[in-house]
Formats: structure tokens, C-alpha cells, sequence
């Protein structure tokens, strides 16, 4: 019942949104997970947001895990190399990394040209969204590596697939988004001969904290939302991915998706999870077949 049972877990960037759901659905299948982020009870990060790694902690061991929140600032090495000497002295072991770190979706200019955008935000984009991944690697890929069949999961938005024909509305954006799949099918290379697996995951369009607040509904209410938005009715809860992280890392042959590109969608089809109303919504495959092909919104036969 509990697949990750005995299974150590590093959520970098696990204060809310996708990162809080991974870490949470993590615990439900037994991890223990280290949860992350600049965002404690005492102290705001430059989001000042209200959800705290704390909060995130204390779901994780609600649902049946064990979550140890530790504040991080993931692009400060030295804290994170002091966060891996922790998790190895109190562990003894690290067998999941998520990198999930971001905190920069209001520094994005939206359809606005490199010419045009500020510098100093787009600059602050890549430290957050890529610099911060490879230093919370380059430390802990050193524990992980200790034991065979390690799982690193590098979060992004967005497929290759669909990356690949698509400009992602800023190049600051579009060039976070490309290089953490790329760095994911780098370390793939990297850890192979470890026996360890790298994958690159998307959510679809998730229903973070800031997107409900943004639609003014609440994770209860949130089909109100499709009355501004009618294409909202393909979102899914970040649970959704939570979910497909834990079954990737409950996956014994997980091997088979080393330097891949998934999503939450298409990993519910492989392993038959859904998300909490019992759905399994196919967000990237609805936005080509349905949004961007003009049609009207509806979400039969895509959740």
C-alpha cells in the first residue's frame, strides 16, 4: 500500500503549486520528503505569497509520509550543499530529487519582443528557473548516485514535442522551459551509468494557488472559473502530477523513460492514475486538437 515506503525524497521548490502537490503525493505512497523553498511562517519570499514550506511539510505526514521542511534559497550553493550533508546525516540516503524550483511567473513580459523586455527581469528568470536546478543537482546528484535505481525529475512546462513547434510567449520563458527538458536528457546521459533515470515532466494547466487566485475560485468552485475562461474546463489539480511523479518512482522498470519528455496526461494513460475528481484530463493534446485549433471549448474524450 505504501510503494515508496523506506524511500528518501528532495522536493526543490516545494512551497505550493506543483511542488507541493509531488511532495504530498510522495508522502502518500510512504516517502520521506524534504520539502524547500524561501517561504517560511516567519519569512516571505519576493512573491509574498501565504503558503510556507511548513504548511507543505505538514501535508506531507497528513497524508502518510513523513515531510521535514527545510528553508532554502537553491541558488545560494552553499545552502544547498549544507541541505544534502543534512538529508545524508539524518538519511543516510537520497533516492528522489524533484527539481522544481521556478518563482518567476511575474517576471515575465508576455508577447513582449527580447528588444522590448526588461533585461534585469529576463536575467533573474534564467538564475531562477535554470541556474537553480543545476547547482541543487551538481550537490545532490552526489548522494543520489549512491544507490542504484535514483530518480531525478526535472519540472517544466511543456513537451518537447510541443516546445519544439511552439514560441512559449517570451524568449526569456521559451528558453527556461527548452533548457530544463534539455538538461534532463543531459543528466539521463550522466546518471546511466549510475542505473539512475532522468526524466523531464509537465503538469498540464494546473491549478495552482496563483492560477485559482488568479480566477478568483478556490479549488472547490474551480469549474466557476470556465465562465471567464471556458478552456479551463481541461485543468487539472497539481495532485495530478503529484501523482505521476510517484508513479514514476514506485516504477521498477523506470529506466524505460531515462532522457524522456512526459506529461501528466499522457503517464495517467501508462499507469491508470487519475486526478482527485476520478479524471484523467490530456491537457497538451486537448490545446493542439481543441484551443489552438479554434474550436469550441470541451473536454469530452480529453479528461
Amino acid at each position: 500500500m505504501k510503494p515508496l515506503h523506506g524511500k528518501v525524497a528532495l522536493v526543490a521548490g516545494a512551497t505550493r503549486g506543483a511542488g507541493r502537490g509531488i511532495a504530498v503525493e510522495l508522502g502518500a505512497a510512504g516517502a520521506t520528503v524534504y520539502v524547500t523553498g524561501r517561504t517560511t511562517r516567519q519569512q516571505r519570499s519576493e512573491y509574498n505569497r501565504p503558503e510556507t514550506i511548513e504548511e507543505t511539510a505538514e501535508r506531507v505526514s497528513a497524508a502518510g509520509g513523513q515531510g521535514i521542511a527545510v528553508q532554502v534559497d537553491h541558488l545560494q550553493p552553499e545552502q544547498v550543499q549544507a541541505l544534502i550533508s543534512r538529508i545524508e546525516k539524518e538519511q543516510g540516503r537520497l533516492d528522489i530529487l524533484v527539481n522544481d524550483v521556478w518563482g518567476a511567473e511575474n517576471l515575465a513580459d508576455w508577447n513582449v519582443p527580447v528588444w522590448d523586455h526588461s533585461l534585469e527581469r529576463g536575467f533573474r528568470m534564467l538564475r531562477l528557473g535554470i541556474d537553480s536546478h543545476i547547482i541543487t543537482s551538481h550537490f545532490a546528484l552526489q548522494l543520489l548516485i549512491k544507490n542504484k535505481n535514483g530518480l531525478v525529475i526535472e519540472m517544466t512546462d511543456g513537451t518537447a514535442e510541443y516546445n519544439d513547434k511552439n514560441y512559449r510567449l517570451s524568449l526569456f520563458y521559451d528558453l527556461v522551459k527548452n533548457s530544463v527538458i534539455r538538461m534532463a536528457r543531459s543528466l539521463a546521459h550522466e546518471l546511466a551509468p549510475y542505473q539512475c533515470t532522468a526524466v523531464a515532466m509537465t503538469p498540464g494547466w494546473m491549478r495552482s494557488e496563483i492560477m485559482l487566485d488568479h480566477f478568483g475560485v478556490k479549488e472547490e468552485n474551480w469549474r466557476d472559473a470556465t465562465e471567464k475562461e471556458p478552456h479551463f474546463i481541461i485543468s487539472e489539480s497539481p495532485h495530478y502530477v503529484g501523482r505521476a511523479v510517484a508513479a514514476l518512482a514506485g516504477d521498477p522498470e523506470v529506466a524505460r523513460w531515462n532522457g524522456h519528455s512526459v506529461s501528466s496526461g499522457e503517464l495517467a494513460k501508462v499507469y491508470g492514475f487519475t486526478d482527485l475528481d476520478g479524471s484523467q484530463p490530456d491537457c497538451w493534446r486537448y490545446l493542439v486538437e481543441v484551443q489552438e485549433a479554434g474550436k469550441p471549448a470541451d473536454a469530452s474524450g480529453y479528461r
